[in-house]
């Protein structure tokens, strides 16, 4: 028809939690290389991560449990997606809410797995993989086969955010090589209860990472050892944190988001997991890492994503991780760092 403008290429619908969002860029890369640079539709502070990111055009910000909650909300993002006229619609999103998103929108291809409670509007179905990585499952949804190699995981941080986290460290007299600890999870039984005390071990500099959320956690870590602890959780945005934990020696991180902003800047990761485990397909990925958890519970793992608080109310996969089994993990993988630079000291 003339004067209509010809239907866009790829979009994908990613609305939950910052993890899952950093975990689907893989798929963006897999489908910015077929169709060229992917809309993305993700919450506010995961709009604000993958704003630039290499695979990506437009990040359409949906303040699903703010501005835009409601009818109301979703019709405002559909009709500005239904103005870009997209042709097809990737959805690991697998709510009713993204499912309505790309209906509203008039997107004729919509592709989500054949298990999502929104299934019946999809255009096309796929069975998504009961085993394997999250980046893996999420890339079945282009039609990679299980064990296929995948782009990695990445934010295409730029030199603006690296010198945000250096003008950051600089302002607050952090000095040489540091360790990046983020006590905080969005869901409680996940948080392990020992980080001050960790942070007390640690003989180098230590940076505390979180969101706004994480502010009070992170007080009390900076409290047990305030001569070489500082404070980063809700001072600096999501990028900036990023750029903080690459410039970090290694994370030590509960299983949250977190960890995949490490996975995605190169940083080594010492993962604590209580009530989850990484079967589940949300672990780390690095060479360096190292994951920590109880094994020998017969109560583990209790619940995917992960309860508020311990069904059983004594938190034993998380309150009986000890400090010492923590540090002594760090220190192994800080050594194992320092050999690598010491063979390449570009690295």
């Amino acid at each position: 028809m003339i004067g209509r403008r010809e239907r866009d290429g790829a979009l994908v619908v990613q609305t939950a939690y910052l993890g899952n969002v950093l975990l689907t860029t893989p798929l963006l890369s897999l489908l910015a290389s077929r169709y060229g640079l992917v809309d993305v539709v993700a919450q506010p502070v995961s709009a604000q991560v993958l704003d630039g990111h290499p695979a990506v055009k437009e990040v359409i910000a949906y303040d699903k449990r703010g501005a835009d909650r409601g009818l109301r909300g979703l019709q405002r993002v559909a009709r500005h997606l239904a103005s870009i006229r997209h042709e097809r619609v990737y959805l690991p999103d697998r709510s009713w809410r993204a499912a309505m998103l790309a209906v509203t929108a008039r997107i004729p291809e919509r592709i989500g797995f054949a298990e999502s409670p929104a299934a019946t509007l999809y255009s096309d179905r796929v069975q998504r993989p009961g085993h394997g990585h999250e980046t893996a499952r999420i890339a079945a949804l282009a039609g990679v086969p299980a064990g296929a190699p995948l782009p990695p995981l990445s934010l295409g941080l730029t030199d603006e955010d690296a010198a945000a986290a250096e003008a950051w460290l600089a302002n607050r007299g952090v000095v040489g090589h540091f360790v990046a600890v983020a006590p905080g999870s969005v869901w409680g039984a996940r948080r392990w209860p020992h980080f001050p005390k960790l942070a007390a071990t640690i003989e180098r500099p230590v940076v505390v990472i979180g969101g706004p959320a994480d502010a009070a956690l992170a007080v009390d870590v900076v409290a047990a050892a305030p001569e070489r602890t500082w404070n980063s959780a809700g001072e600096v945005g999501p990028r900036v944190a990023a750029a903080l934990v690459a410039r970090a020696l290694a994370l030590v991180s509960n299983d949250s988001a977190a960890i995949h902003l490490a996975t995605a800047v190169g940083t080594p990761v010492v993962a604590l997991f209580g009530p989850t485990v990484p079967s589940f397909g949300f672990g780390p990925l690095g060479p360096l890492d190292v994951v920590l958890g109880r094994d020998d519970l017969l109560c583990r793992p209790c619940a995917q994503p992960g309860p508020a608080v311990c069904p059983l109310d004594h938190h034993r996969c998380l309150q009986e991780l000890p400090v010492t089994t923590v540090a002594d993990a760090l220190a192994s993988v800080l050594r194992r760092v320092e050999e690598r630079r010491a063979i390449h000291p570009g690295n």
